[in-house]
């Protein structure tokens, strides 16, 4: 048994994992990240990054390093994939700058990873250790075990479990499964200099139809072009791989624009990513052991909040932490009493736009393209509840 018993223990090195990291030290804790994969990394394509999460990399002292890889577009968009039709601008401008106190930013996942772990890397609190699979957690007299894939020990004082979708963690708290959506998701990058001079660099821009939808936007200071292609398959069978293959996505957006067509010869086809979440649940705290990120409220990514949320957890989780110093139990249930209500919202809301974002009824088509085309590019009262959170933390 290796003794951490002045440490706390993150399970998960990924978005959330380091994310925690950083707040735990930041409340002065010595801390210590265990990642499973060989190495730290992130894979998959861009990220996008709302005001509520700049406004927690910037409290962690990141937000200059993030500008120098990000992109900082200038409207959302929404188009109708058949006809190119603008059903809807959200301007990202400074309005929008002013009202919520941060931009609006995109940036290749990877990048967004990195930032964090050298931050993470260069903080003397944090220790950082690959290869660990973690498989149990226990309360015990000295503190909370965790147990490794090889039958290591270690055992600390507190454990935050940030270990993702498919967390080990989370079956601690109830016997839930990830739910697929029987949507898939192919994601890729390709050189700006591929993509047609039709492209708009300042848009994030997304094309929606039934059942299906495709994200485009710059990433890497403008150097690379990230493209999402998201769609229902009709072939879906639970423990089956053989749905939403590149034949089906072939099928499935037959007839769609011109430039939707070139997007899906770019998009890269050798991984297919499934699309799940989980439902909320009432609790994910018990003693010194608590979850965060997607392994507490995995959500699919309609409004684009996974790696938002878990930033959010990781601030708000410093702030008690700060309060309540080595009462982690005290710390984790006041961290849990403000974060349920919140990513609970955003993980259902995520679920209904999903909805509103691939009707198929004609009449709910025309009703929803309606609405967003009455709507302002600088009316922002539907995401005021998004993007304006600022939980003030309780005094110190």
């Amino acid at each position: 048994m290796t003794n951490l018993e002045k440490a706390v223990l993150v399970i998960g090195g990924g978005i959330g994992g380091l994310g925690a990291a950083l707040a735990a030290a930041e409340a002065g804790q010595k801390t210590v990240v265990f990642e499973q994969a060989p190495q730290f990394g992130e894979i998959g394509a861009g990220i996008q990054m709302g005001p509520n999460a700049m406004a927690v990399l910037d409290r962690f002292g990141l937000a200059d390093e993030i500008a120098k890889y990000a992109v900082f577009p200038q409207r959302l968009v929404l188009k109708d994939v058949y006809t190119a039709r603008e059903l809807s601008v959200l301007d990202l401008g400074e309005e929008f700058k002013a009202k919520y106190g941060y931009p609006y930013i995109v940036l290749h996942r990877s990048d967004l990873h990195r930032v964090l772990f050298e931050a993470c890397e260069k903080n003397p609190l944090i220790s950082l250790i690959n290869d660990q699979v973690i498989e149990t957690v226990e309360e015990t007299p000295a503190g909370v075990a965790v147990t490794n894939q090889r039958g290591e020990q270690f055992t600390g004082k507190a454990v935050i479990g940030a270990d993702g979708l498919w967390s080990k963690t989370r079956k601690y708290f109830s016997d839930d499964q990830p739910i697929c959506s029987h949507y898939v998701a192919y994601r890729g990058t390709i050189p700006i200099s591929e993509i047609s001079s039709n492209a708009n660099m300042d848009d994030v821009i997304m094309w929606i139809g039934p059942n299906l939808h495709v994200v485009q936007y710059p990433v890497r200071r403008g150097e690379l072009y990230n493209q999402v292609v998201v769609f229902k398959s009709s072939n879906y069978q639970e423990g089956s791989d053989d749905w939403g293959t590149p034949e089906e996505m072939d099928r499935v957006f037959e007839g769609c624009h011109p430039l939707v067509e070139t997007a899906l010869s770019f998009i890269q086809r050798q991984i297919r990513w499934p699309m799940y979440d989980r439902e909320p649940i009432e609790n994910w705290t018990k003693g010194n052991f608590t979850l965060l990120g997607d392994a507490a409220h995995p959500m699919l990514q309609y409004l684009a909040q996974g790696g938002c949320q878990a930033l959010e957890d990781a601030s708000y989780l410093a702030d008690m932490l700060k309060v309540y110093g080595d009462n982690f139990e005290k710390a984790f249930t006041a961290y849990q009493e403000e974060r349920i209500p919140r990513s609970a919202k955003v993980q259902k809301s995520a679920r209904t736009w999903g909805e509103i974002i691939h009707a198929e009824n004609p009449v709910s088509i025309l009703l929803r393209n309606s609405l967003l085309e009455s709507k302002e590019a600088k009316e922002f009262e539907m995401i005021d509840w998004l993007y304006g959170y600022k939980k003030i933390p309780a005094k110190i």
